[in-house]
């Protein structure tokens, strides 16, 4: 015999679900505000009454949208997890909202829940146009307690003469009382800090704006909730590196940088950058690895900012509110996304690395930024980046494939930015610390961009000498970042360090003697080659079947600068022209050859050894029983 039963839900089972799917009080408010954006609200007004006294206190939520009639809101608010938004989501016609035309943002019907989070009573009142009424929906969560199953809570909802949208006004009034918590400063400011960031600086906010106020306006102490609080354009003016870029596919379709100095900083000349060449259109990951964003629904991404200098010396020179700056840095510094001009959380918030800087700056101080330093957005198009799906519980993407490249795609142009403004942050270092102890190879390159730019005149010419000197500075600092936090590589480094500034050192000696291009563009080769041979030794490499003689012949080519430096003759054995495949990794290949190589270097070398010719007579390699080998 077979029974015949229903599921049925707890009512405590709506509380647990807004505990757990909304985080904090502002992702809660952050719903409500979409809710609004989705009505075609040109602002939504928050007011907070009383936070203090939770059960005297109340949240007041209204905006000026398109409003709703006794239907719909019974049914948005009643029906958990309706599919409404959904389906207008995905219709092509009513994706867009009627007034503004602006893609929908809601779409899985729990937004209301977070409505619970913050009261235990909810009053709801809606008009939409054309309607002679408004529509009035009262819950108490009180009520829960003589209330085991949801559709057992009693709910009243009425139609009634228009008391709150009179004059043929449109919106939605929502009042929750009795708060569930007291709301300290800290949460105030950061609702306060959160309302404020939905508006990028970058970028207009689509004629929608969200504002949030307390009432009173102080604490019991008579301090303003809000002091010291500091909006973006109270600190714009101490910015002193700036970007915007674009880009899509595997492509940066546009790259803008500004070094813009203050006008205390005398003799310190500001430029810009519009930079576009082949090496910095490929998107690469910091392995090396092409990023193709068409691969996923991302569509084109902007990705733009101000970077600050918080240097002791550089802020004396212009910045009255030291700590000021500070503060707002450290509580809003970061990058953040928007999609369709609305935040997506928790991108950007204070704790969130989700860009990891933080490490980064920590192993390249002088040369990576910190979220501390950094104001920016990435702005995503809603219906071109269905590829990035947002959680249920609202904190950021699922983290997929398509998530990873986005990431390594704003990775990649950040650390282009952070190239420029290294170059800039010398020029302020000379300047204002003259004392600063250069670093090695990274200042050698740039002295050759600005002996280029001064010496040479060919265009063509000097475009493609510019391509290999932006190669071997990607490919150096790929090389230093693993190099520096890898035990054993110390040496490596040193030899990379020696041979590139030697090499370096005579390109500009010959530029300014004023040699022939050619010749020029050969030498820009060889350093090329040099650093993308040592980079080898940096990069992931799988053990596989390959040729080991190619790994052979890009050993030597490592050390032939070394070479002929020291007068060494190589003669090579037997074994380098012909193929033999083997299971090996290429890395541990060429690091165990280097490691030869550099030994017999040194013995050479030794002041002990008199002998006028110096060989290393024999470099041959081969395959034993399944085995590959290489003599020196």
């Amino acid at each position: 015999m077979q029974n015949k039963f229903e599921f049925k839900m707890l009512a405590r089972a709506i509380n647990q679900l807004g505990e757990q799917l909304i985080k904090s009080e502002s992702i809660a408010l952050l719903e409500l505000l979409k809710n609004a954006y989705d009505a075609d609200a040109t602002t939504c007004q928050i007011t907070l009454i009383n936070p203090e006294l939770p059960e005297c206190g109340e949240i007041c939520i209204i905006d000026d949208g398109t409003g709703m009639d006794f239907n719909t809101l019974t049914r948005a608010f009643l029906e958990i997890g309706t599919d409404f938004k959904e389906k207008l989501k995905n219709e092509d016609k009513t994706k867009r909202t009627p007034k503004f035309g602006r893609l929908r943002l809601g779409e899985k019907g729990i937004g209301r829940l977070g409505i619970h989070k913050l009261g235990r009573h909810i009053q709801v009142i809606s008009r939409c146009a054309g309607s002679k009424t408004e529509s009035v929906l009262d819950i108490d969560w009180d009520m829960i307690e003589h209330s085991l199953y949801v559709e057992n809570i009693p709910v009243f909802a009425e139609e009634r003469t228009p008391e709150q949208f009179n004059d043929n006004k449109t919106g939605t009034l929502i009042v929750i009382k009795k708060l569930r918590n007291i709301w300290s400063r800290r949460t105030l400011r950061d609702c306060k800090r959160m309302i404020l960031s939905l508006n990028s600086p970058f970028e207009t906010s689509d004629q929608f704006r969200a504002e949030f106020s307390v009432s009173p306006k102080t604490d019991e102490s008579g301090e303003d909730w809000f002091k010291g609080l500091l909006e973006f354009e109270e600190i714009e003016q101490y910015k002193l590196f700036a970007f915007d870029i674009t880009f899509e596919d595997a492509e940066i379709t546009k790259f803008h940088y500004e070094f813009c100095p203050w006008s205390t900083m005398k003799g310190v000349e500001s430029r810009t950058e519009n930079e576009l060449n082949e090496n910095l259109t490929i998107i690469k990951t910091t392995k090396g690895h092409d990023v193709d964003l068409s691969q996923h629904k991302i569509g084109t991404v902007r990705f733009c900012g101000s970077i600050f200098d918080l240097e002791s010396k550089i802020l004396s020179l212009g910045v009255s509110d030291k700590m000021g700056l500070k503060q707002y840095l450290s509580e809003n510094g970061g990058i953040r996304v928007f999609r369709n001009s609305m935040r997506v959380l928790n991108y950007g918030e204070p704790g969130d690395d989700w860009l990891e800087l933080d490490s980064r700056r920590v192993n390249m101080p002088g040369v990576k930024v910190s979220n501390n330093l950094l104001l920016a957005s990435v702005f995503l198009n809603s219906e071109q980046s269905t590829d990035l799906i947002e959680k249920a519980n609202r904190e950021g993407f699922l983290e997929n494939e398509a998530y990873a490249d986005f990431k390594n795609a704003i990775l990649f142009a950040l650390t282009r930015v952070e190239q420029h403004r290294k170059e800039d942050k010398e020029k302020l270092r000379e300047k204002y610390s003259p004392k600063r102890v250069d670093e090695p190879v990274i200042n050698s390159v740039t002295r050759l961009k600005n002996t280029v730019e001064r010496y040479v005149k060919e265009p063509k010419v000097k475009k493609a000498i510019t391509k290999y000197v932006t190669r071997i500075q990607n490919d150096y600092e790929r090389i230093t970042d693993t190099l520096i936090r890898s035990a054993g590589a110390g040496l490596n480094l040193i030899v990379v360090i020696h041979q590139i500034e030697k090499i370096v050192k005579n390109i500009i000696a010959r530029l300014k003697r004023n040699d022939r291009d050619d010749f020029v563009l050969k030498q820009m080769n060889e350093l090329a080659s040099l650093v993308e041979g040592y980079s080898i030794l940096v990069r992931q490499s799988d053990k596989k079947s390959q040729d080991i003689s190619t790994d052979v012949r890009q050993g030597i080519s490592n050390v032939r600068f070394r070479l002929k430096a020291h007068k060494i003759e190589l003669v090579a054995g037997k074994g380098l022209k012909e193929k033999h495949f083997a299971v090996y990794s290429s890395n541990h290949i060429l690091n165990a050859l280097m490691n030869l190589l550099d030994n017999s270097i040194w013995w050479l070398c030794n002041q002990r050894n008199k002998e006028k010719t110096k060989k290393i007579s024999r470099v041959y390699h081969g395959i034993s029983d399944s085995s590959c080998y290489c003599i020196v």
